[in-house]
């Protein structure tokens, strides 16, 4: 009985809480039905009751109007009822509607716009947004530097960059980057373009030089630096003759004022203490004018240090002139010897291909891959080698457009036919006038593709060549591109074979 009860109440609860999706008012009849259920329930826990309501609509009777809580059941029509009501989303800026057992089982936790808590900063966030909030807008997430590897909160990001000992940084005077904070110190004291005070602007040099030029500047400066020193020397001398001096002793630089002068007994024994000087700082003046000469002598021996490796260094430069001259030299000998090498190559090649009897077969393989390159326009045209008509007669070569030429462009084949400039042009017989017959073989020897023309004299393709080779001459209309599609008998193995033949009759 307790178990029922508290199940009512919880359907209770389950319909106060509807009513803020069902689209009717929260006083709905199921809710008062719910209530006056409760009620009796509470009445007849105590056992069997007579029903009221059948009393009041005169229809009781002692069999079947008695409440009796142990043969009480589910009502299965009251649960579809339920089920079936017209209910909607409640969560703002979503548009689900349906009923209430589709809500339930479809919907209800599921929704893209329900807002929940975010755990870090306890924000209200929409569900569909909770990745990307925790990955990039969450203020309180927390993060791994790149750079040292350690956590710590969003919020303390820019903190965090200004101690990071792994923080990259960059040295504004060489420019370079990527250096690390805690190397940052370090590359400073020894970055060849980082400014740095001379060591002698103690006693006076102003200079600010590169570090990587501190040695250049004390050793073009060495005089400078020497004066400054004895300017130094003699300040300390004159600032010793007064009637109080310093006396440095042991470097603990003592005052001694006139009270504490030697007793007039002490000039017999002391013949320097007539210019106010002890014998202390004498004797030091003394050391310091020792280390100037040795300083001068230092120099001297510097100097000539500095002209025998000026005179080294003018040898070493005519060494190294000398040396260059003799590599732009055999670099000339290797391009000479790289262009003959070239035209051996190309002479090989002539004369692996080359035919003296006018009669040129010419095979053209990766025939795919070569068309390609012509229709997308990166090798339009392609050559032959050169052939004969005999040993010392006219040279020619066959000049082909797979993708056509002119009024064959993207239709055709187009092959021509060129007369190229040979070593006994001068022996034959001018304008080139003999017949020429173009093939394209059929593989099967069935049916071969053949073209023929006779040249034009008065055409300047067939004149004595005046450069390497004349104008091409010949049918942009030789093959249409259709007869090689398919199983061809023209294509086979993505090989062609071409054929030329030149008429020798009357040579």
């Amino acid at each position: 009985l307790f178990t029922i009860l508290i199940i009512s109440f919880l359907v209770l609860l389950c319909t106060q809480q509807c009513s803020s999706i069902l689209p009717f008012s929260p006083y709905s009849p199921l809710k008062a039905a719910l209530l006056k259920f409760l009620k009796i329930f509470l009445f007849i826990s105590s056992g069997p009751i007579p029903c009221e309501a059948c009393r009041s609509e005169g229809i009781f009777e002692e069999a079947m109007s008695m409440l009796n809580i142990a043969v009480a059941f589910p009502d299965n029509a009251a649960r579809r009822e339920i089920d079936s009501l017209p209910a909607k989303c409640r969560n703002d800026g979503c548009s689900w509607s349906g009923t209430l057992k589709e809500y339930e089982g479809q919907h209800e936790g599921r929704c893209d716009f329900e807002r929940v808590k975010c755990e870090a900063c306890q924000a209200l966030i929409l569900v569909s947004e909770k990745d990307r909030h925790n990955e990039r807008e969450c203020e309180a997430r927390t993060l791994n530097c790149k750079y040292c590897k350690v956590a710590f909160n969003f919020k303390e990001i820019k903190a965090h960059d200004e101690i990071c000992q792994k923080f990259p940084m960059q040295c504004k005077d060489c420019g370079k980057k990527k250096i690390p904070r805690e190397k940052f110190q370090e590359h400073i004291k020894s970055c060849a373009k980082s400014k740095s005070a001379c060591q002698f602007s103690e006693i006076g040099c102003r200079a600010v030089v590169d570090n990587g030029k501190q040695q250049e500047h004390e050793q073009t400066n060495v005089m400078e630096h020497l004066r400054l020193v004895l300017g130094a020397l003699s300040s300390m001398r004159v600032r010793t003759e007064g009637a109080g001096e310093w006396q440095e002793d042991s470097g603990l630089g003592l005052y001694r004022g006139p009270e504490d002068a030697p007793p007039a007994g002490a000039h017999a024994v002391a013949p320097n203490a007539g210019r106010g000087g002890g014998p202390g700082v004498q004797q030091k003046v003394t050391a310091l004018e020792n280390i100037v000469c040795v300083l001068n002598r230092e120099v001297e021996r510097s100097a000539l240090t500095m002209e025998a490796l000026s005179r080294q260094h003018r040898l070493d430069q005519e060494k190294i002139e000398n040396l260059a001259n003799k590599v732009r030299q055999l670099e000339r000998t290797l391009t000479m010897r790289d262009l003959q090498l070239a035209d051996s190559e190309q002479s090989l090649r002539e004369l692996q291909f080359c035919t003296y009897d006018g009669v040129f077969i010419w095979k053209i393989a990766d025939f795919s891959r070569r068309r390609q390159d012509a229709v997308g326009g990166r090798a339009p045209a392609m050559f032959s080698p050169a052939f004969y008509s005999s040993k010392y007669g006219y040279k020619m070569c066959l000049r082909l457009y797979l993708n056509g030429d002119g009024t064959g462009r993207g239709t055709h084949l187009s092959l021509f036919f060129v007369v190229m400039r040979g070593k006994y042009d001068a022996l034959l017989k001018w304008p080139f006038s003999q017949k020429v017959t173009l093939m394209l073989l059929d593989q099967n020897n069935r049916e071969h593709i053949i073209d023929a023309f006779r040249p034009d004299v008065s055409s300047t393709s067939f004149q004595r060549p005046i450069s390497e080779m004349n104008i091409a001459s010949g049918c942009p209309l030789f093959c249409p591109l259709a007869k090689l599609a398919g199983k061809s008998s023209y294509l086979r193995d993505d090989t062609i074979f071409i054929k030329a033949i030149v008429d020798l009759t009357g040579l």
